[in-house]
């Protein structure tokens, strides 16, 4: 069973959309497409500020264990970095085929 992750947040700081988006291209090349079982990842934004990462992965497993290794590497530290942490908040959805 696949799973739909989906990460919704704003940024720590209004101006910094340039930063953000420079480190989620850095972070999807370097870090989440080395991730085994990830299928597809984007990043999506509304008119109002509010940021949305949809990614696909093969399985739970893939899924958690992307989430652990996250937190020792660079590139995705810098992401997160730019992301008002309070506003931030992730599901996950299993898919029914």
């Amino acid at each position: 069973m696949a799973v739909v992750e989906l990460h919704t947040f704003r940024l720590l700081d209004a101006d910094g959309e340039r930063r953000f988006l420079d480190a989620d291209a850095r972070a999807q090349t370097a870090f989440a497409y080395h991730q085994p079982g990830l299928l597809r990842r984007t990043t999506a934004r509304t008119t109002d500020g509010e940021w949305l990462v949809v990614t696909l992965w093969a399985s739970q497993h893939d899924a958690e264990s992307a989430d652990a290794a996250a937190r020792g590497n660079d590139a995705a530290q810098a992401l997160h970095a730019t992301i008002d942490s309070a506003s931030a908040t992730v599901r996950r959805y299993h898919t029914l085929d």
